[in-house]
């Protein structure tokens, strides 16, 4: 934050330096009421400037010529008569001093030339009138020894003016700016008043009070209307001379003020536009009124396909009827039942391409089970050594936690923006602040002599400033040892100090309050006068003060008799937005919080003083924390240092890691628990799969490592977000998979000889091809999200995309080899953690098909298939799919930042008082980039808003757009060092001079040096527009941004802008223009004011551009810290839909090429898919989870989990035999459904859940909510939806299937004769796990024709056996 002390000064001295005294004479024209100086006023105390008075002198006026005449023709113009023709009453030493007073003014005035006149006009007429006695009314004298000689002095006049010269000259005035605060000249001109509440009267009052510390005696100025002669002297005539408005050229060529000075110079410019009415239709809600038509074409499109089924099965059975048609049985979905001869020429290559992969998939996969199975140590031996290897990347993993390198792209703009800034200028300086509160503390009400009555709030208590003074000075005297200095260290080797910053003091250490109005000074805050004012005297006191300083707060000296200065010990201004918070309309005595802040240096993580920053903020927090908690503090506040943000995400995640183990061991202990066989309670130890669901964890836990390591090994950074969203996604796939297997294996028969490392084969060729699919796909869609620009959703995806992919290969390998071990094991009935100990009772021969699967074959699938359920289940997801469209448009877009904090976190308060009673939002800036001449005087026009200036030049630009405030998020316009350094070289000001004799000569004059030693820098314009020339430019700057500003130079750079250019080789090659937004409380807000201070920085760059010289690739371009994690948000939309789209193509592609080209399974797939992201999207507008980046990998995730959900089905249908629709549905909702349910599903929710008790916000919203919906929403979607849905559009049977089903079929039975023929009995032996007759194959629920060997038919179940059905 810039430091801007400049010292607008008010130089009031109206009657300035006045002359001899009045003899009781008449009032007449060409009559003197005082003339030449007679000494200090013995009635004025400090002063910042000699209170030099007139002596009284009733006189004609002088004739002037030679020196005298030209002293005045330079310095009152307006008075010019010719020499020996102008008479005036002002001495030569009068004129001198007049000229300081008003060299002093035109410092802030000067930038419009009118003001500046008007002002001089108005004192000129005071002090050298040739009419002094028809305007001048002495009121006031004293008696004053000078040289030995008593003197009467005159200490206080009235002066009559027209409110026609009154108000026009304070008109003129009245818009000037200061560039340096970006407010206006006049504030500091008008007292306690300030620019908002300053009238005419009020800023003549003010200048005529000699207690301001510039005039040297009192002035009461009487305006008087046009005409009006009440309470004026006989003969007195208010003074009405010409007066410029501001848009008009003065008397000696000066011009027109520019538009930001001026509202009349302004152009007439249009409003800005208004942002974009919210999109509507036919008077509503336009994305409502989209997604009710299209419930309804959808709702019709679905009712006219069951008018036409239905037309179609009437008609059906009437040609049965009538003997045309052929008998045949009708499903619910009036599909035919009866199975036709197929024809070799019906097959289609689709149905032959979709045979074979699924054959050839099952041939190799049996194979390469088979050979897992039978060498399960040396593959377990391999896999870890492989693990291991990929693993041992870790050591050199990268952990990211600053946000911009998480969420904004290296070559992303805003990060483009932020290096180059960060190059050239030092950074943000760190800010550790208090704001505090008394609530239900009582205020009182102080009836001011000087200013009227006011309402003080509670915490506007002397009691409670002294104890705020108390830990103030407190938190000033930190010191501590550092071992990095070897000494004892302290707040002035970190502080940030604009005005000393090579050899700090703990005084000029920038720390803001309100008690740097009274210079954290107890004395000052006690101190007490007596005034009078009107007759009556009252005691003056801190309050008088306080409200003289919050109005004017670039004073050097109050008016209130305290005599003393508004300004910081540190030589800077404490703007009341710094100091209180809480007010309205600037009403600061009604402000309802105090502001304490201190502001460090912000040095890079290598710098040794970085550590010192943070221990003495660590300290700060320390001794804030413990008066917190002392009881006899009596405020309430809120508090954070710089390293607060980051050590409370530290904090959370180390407290919240507990929560993650426990939630992966509840998904552990539901695993080991689930997958168990519990036959009989005396096998449940050698039944149970403990160490099988040990391993699916270590399996997954090996894959993430892996994948970790291996990105670590190739310089790939990971985040908090990876390790904790990683892990979670692939054991929601990685436990699917692991059900799919082991349920698949347990409801499996050996065959007749075959061996147990076969079966697991065979099974393993079963299953494999849908763990393919799945896993596949998403590994697919998560590097497809690879291409992400945002840095945290590409590594998110790298990460996740590797860690399923060896999740499988790992599944396939070494999970495959402890399967085999623990059937083993198991074969043997030997107990599971006690290895040595048996169990006699023997294995059931029964295959175990547990509590689950006959529940939906029996109860679940039948009812979910029921015709009125199935039209039901149809009507309610459409309407909520339709419904979620709607909801889908209006999720907030944004992440606040408070959401990052944990619950308790005291940064949740701070957060909260922040928004609540800051004004002023953060400091804004618009950097200029290397290829443009400020030298040149089209340059400076381009960029300053003074006299002279461009009226659309970047400041005015920036000036025009606080004027919307609401539009542009702009509230302070921006600082201009260009303005400045023009005003401060300036001949009308003191500032820039040079010595003209002794050994510096040449070299820059400071302003505090004599008039005599030094030469001004340039001579006068007869314009009044000062442009320096090239070389005076380059000569002057360095000498501009080094000078500490003060009483006689205000306009000085240091502080304010010498950090704000930088110059290399003689070139400037960067500078910033400081602006304020508007105060910003959401992400939404702040997304919207970087959009803003963009489009306006555009504007200003096209038009800079123009300027003669100015280099094509130059850029004007806004920044502060926030726009580099803000931006995401102003793409993420349409990045989520680039990523998500990439991620749901894979699903599709994958889906058709392992079905064979099966367009219709993708289709339905991809839709389903489609409709679980777009469901949990729209509940997230519901529950009020916001959509950013953490919701984009969630969502991102969402459709990997919704893969395991929906994919496993479809292809269950896809290859199922059954003869109807609604019959495939029914056996892939219970033999696939159910291991889906008990293997996504239930394995998700209990370590979702968990996550509920985390005290990270982050977790609780994005982790917790965001992953239960997901979970709730795939699951209802994949086992109630999709069943429904491929019951009704679902393909058809493979009628290459059909094909081989008839042909072995026919080859059973000639194989069964001949052996009839040959032995006139049926001999062998027939298992009841695998072997079934053609009649049952066709009718019953066997799923065998889901994996590799699908296609087998099996001969007659012996009569009485039992059987199940298999996946």
């Amino acid at each position: 934050m810039s430091c801007l002390p400049n010292s607008y000064l008010i130089i009031s001295c109206s009657g300035f330096f006045l002359t001899q005294v009045l003899s009781q004479g008449q009032v007449q024209p060409g009559q003197c009421a005082f003339y030449d100086e007679c000494g200090r006023n013995p009635s004025v105390g400090p002063a910042l400037i000699p209170p030099i008075v007139p002596c009284l002198s009733y006189s004609p006026a002088r004739v002037l010529r030679g020196w005298h005449y030209r002293k005045l023709k330079s310095v009152c113009p307006m008075l010019d008569r010719g020499e020996g023709k102008t008479h005036a009453c002002c001495s030569i030493k009068q004129l001198f001093s007049l000229e300081l007073s008003l060299t002093l003014s035109q410092a802030v005035l000067m930038r419009c030339p009118a003001c500046a006149d008007n002002f001089a006009h108005l004192h000129c007429i005071n002090t050298c009138s040739p009419n002094q006695t028809q305007t001048v009314n002495v009121t006031e004298t004293t008696n004053l020894t000078v040289a030995g000689v008593e003197r009467e002095v005159v200490v206080g006049y009235q002066a009559y003016l027209s409110t026609t010269f009154a108000e026009g000259s304070f008109q003129s005035c009245q818009n000037v700016r200061m560039p340096a605060t970006g407010g206006f000249a006049i504030a500091s001109m008008c007292g306690r008043y300030g620019a908002k509440l300053c009238t005419a009267q009020r800023w003549y009052d003010f200048q005529g009070d000699s207690s301001n510390g510039l005039a040297p005696l009192d002035i009461d100025f009487k305006l008087i209307q046009p005409g009006d002669t009440v309470g004026v002297p006989k003969g007195m005539i208010p003074y009405n001379g010409q007066i410029l408005r501001c848009n008009e050229t003065t008397s000696t060529g000066g011009v027109t003020c520019s538009c930001q000075d001026c509202l009349q110079s302004c152009p007439v410019m249009p409003p800005p536009p208004m942002p974009a009415e919210p999109f509507r239709l036919m008077g509503t809600d336009g994305f409502l009124v989209i997604s009710i038509l299209l419930l309804c074409l959808l709702l019709i499109a679905f009712l006219l396909y069951l008018v036409v089924s239905c037309w179609v099965h009437a008609k059906g059975r009437k040609d049965e009827e009538s003997g045309k048609g052929k008998m045949s049985a009708k499903d619910e979905n009036w599909n035919a039942v009866t199975q036709p001869l197929i024809d070799p020429s019906e097959v289609t290559c689709t149905d032959k391409n979709s045979l074979a992969a699924q054959e050839f998939l099952g041939s190799l996969f049996q194979k390469w089970g088979t050979l897992m199975a039978s060498h399960p140590l040396k593959v377990l031996l391999a896999a870890a050594i492989v693990v291991a290897i990929f693993a041992t990347g870790l050591m050199y993993i990268e952990l990211t936690t600053d946000p911009v390198e998480l969420w904004s792209a290296p070559n992303s703009r805003a990060r483009r923006e932020k290096d180059f800034h960060d190059k050239n200028f030092d950074p943000f300086f760190r800010t550790n602040q208090l704001i505090l509160t008394a609530p239900g503390r009582k205020g009182h009400i102080y009836d001011s002599l000087l200013f009227g009555k006011h309402n003080f709030s509670g915490i506007l208590d002397k009691d409670l400033l002294t104890q705020l003074l108390e830990l103030q000075t407190k938190l000033q005297n930190i010191e501590f040892w550092s071992e990095d200095l070897n000494r004892t260290a302290s707040l002035k080797d970190v502080c940030f100090a604009p005005l000393n910053p090579s050899n700090s003091s703990l005084t000029d250490c920038a720390v803001n309050s309100l008690l740097q109005y009274f210079q954290n000074s107890l004395a000052n805050l006690n101190a007490k006068v007596n005034s009078t004012k009107l007759g009556e005297t009252k005691e003056v006191d801190w309050r008088d003060h306080f409200i003289y300083c919050v109005n004017s707060p670039l004073s050097f000296k109050d008016i209130t008799g305290l005599d003393m200065s508004c300004m910081a010990d540190y030589g800077a201004p404490v703007f009341p937005f710094l100091a209180v918070g809480g007010y309205e309309n600037d009403d600061f005595t009604n402000a309802e919080a105090l502001i304490l802040t201190f502001s460090l240096n912000n040095y890079g993580r290598d710098d040794p003083k970085f550590k010192l920053a943070l221990q003495w903020e660590q300290i700060f927090l320390n001794i804030v924390q413990e008066y917190q908690r002392d009881p006899s503090n009596n405020f309430t506040f809120a508090y954070m240092a710089e390293r607060s943000l980051e050590d409370e995400i530290n904090r959370t995640t180390s407290e919240d890691i507990p929560i993650f183990m426990i939630s992966y061991l509840v998904i552990f202990i539901y695993i080991a628990v689930a997958l168990g066989e519990y036959s009989s309670f005396k096998r449940i130890l050698v039944d149970s799969k403990f160490l099988v669901g040990l391993g699916g964890i270590l399996v997954v836990g090996c894959s993430v490592l892996a994948s970790m390591g291996f990105f670590a090994w190739v310089g790939v950074p990971s985040s908090l977000v990876i390790l904790q969203v990683v892990p979670f996604l692939v054991l929601a796939v990685g436990a699917d998979n692991i059900f799919i297997f082991v349920l698949e294996y347990q409801r499996d028969m050996r065959r007749p000889g075959e061996s147990r490392e076969n079966q697991i084969g065979r099974v393993l060729g079963n299953v494999a091809p849908s763990m393919l699919l799945c896993s596949l796909s998403e590994s697919i869609c998560f590097f497809l999200g690879a291409l992400s620009t945002m840095p945290a959703v590409k590594s998110f995806a790298l990460y996740a995309a590797l860690a399923v992919l060896m999740d499988f290969i790992l599944q396939m390998t070494a999970f495959v080899a402890l399967l085999s071990l623990d059937a083993r094991r198991q074969d043997s009935s030997r107990c599971e953690l006690v290895c040595c100990v048996t169990v006699g009772t023997p294995r059931p021969t029964k295959p175990n098909e547990g509590l689950l699967l006959p529940l939906m074959r029996k109860y679940y699938a039948p009812v979910l298939l029921h015709p009125i359920t199935r039209i039901a289940v149809m009507v309610v997801f459409v309407v909520m799919f339709c419904g979620c469209i709607f909801l889908m448009f209006h999720v907030k877009v944004g992440l606040d930042q408070e959401l990052a904090m944990p619950q308790g976190s005291y940064m949740l308060e701070y957060f909260k008082y922040l928004y609540k009673y800051f004004e002023v939002g953060i400091p804004t800036y618009f950097v200029t980039t290397k290829g443009f001449n400020f030298t040149t005087a089209a340059g400076m026009n381009a960029v300053c808003s003074s006299v002279g200036c461009d009226q659309f030049s970047l400041t005015q630009k920036i000036q025009y757009a606080t004027e919307y405030p609401e539009l542009s998020y702009l509230a302070i316009p921006a600082n201009s060092w260009v303005d400045d350094y023009i005003d401060w070289i300036n001949p009308g000001s003191k500032c820039c001079r040079l010595y003209t004799i002794g050994a510096n000569k040449g070299d820059f004059c400071p302003a505090t040096e004599a008039n005599n030693l030094c030469k001004k820098c340039l001579d006068e314009s007869p314009n009044g527009v000062v442009r320096p020339s090239v070389d005076n430019f380059n000569g002057f700057l360095p000498d501009f941004l080094g000078n500490r500003p003060d009483l006689n130079c205000p306009k000085g750079g240091l502080g304010a802008y010498d950090k704000a250019v930088v110059i290399e080789n003689g070139e400037i090659v960067a500078t910033r223009f400081m602006a304020y937004h508007t105060s910003l409380t959401n992400s939404q807000e702040f997304t919207a004011a970087l959009q803003k201070a963009r489009e306006l920085a555009e504007k200003i760059t096209i038009s800079m551009r123009k300027v003669p010289g100015t280099s094509p690739d130059f850029e004007v371009f806004p920044y502060t810290m926030t726009y580099a994690f803000y931006e995401q948000y102003l793409t993420i939309v349409p990045e989520g839909l680039f990523n998500i789209s990439l991620c749901l193509l894979p699903t599709f592609v994958v889906c058709c090429l392992l079905l064979g080209m099966d367009l219709r399974s993708g289709l339905l797939n991809l839709l389903t898919i489609i409709m679980i992201t777009v469901d949990t999207v729209g509940v997230m507008t519901l529950w009020g989870i916001d959509y950013n980046a953490v919701a984009l990998i969630n969502l991102v995730t969402a459709v990997g989990i919704s893969v395991e959900f929906v994919s496993h089905l479809t292809r269950s249908f896809a290859l199922s035999i059954k003869l109807t629709h609604v019959e495939r549905a029914k056996e892939a909702t219970a033999n696939m459904g159910s291991a889906v349910f008990a293997g996504v599903a239930m394995t998700n929710l209990p370590g979702i859940i968990v996550l509920a008790f985390a005290k990270a916000q982050l977790i609780q919203i994005f982790f917790f909510r965001l992953n239960l919906i997901i979970t709730l929403l795939g699951m209802v979607h994949g086992l109630i939806f999709l069943p429904v849905l491929l019951s009704y559009f679902g393909p058809g049977v493979n009628k290459a299937v059909l094909l081989k089903l008839q042909q072995s079929e026919e080859k059973a039975r000639q194989e069964t004769e001949m052996r009839h023929n040959c032995h006139g009995h049926l001999n062998g032996y027939y298992n009841a796990g695998y072997e079934h007759d053609a009649k049952s194959d066709l009718t019953s629920a066997n799923h065998s024709t889901d994996y590799a060997e699908p296609y087998e038919i099996k001969a007659k179940e012996t009569e009485g056996e039992e059987r199940i059905d298999q996946f």
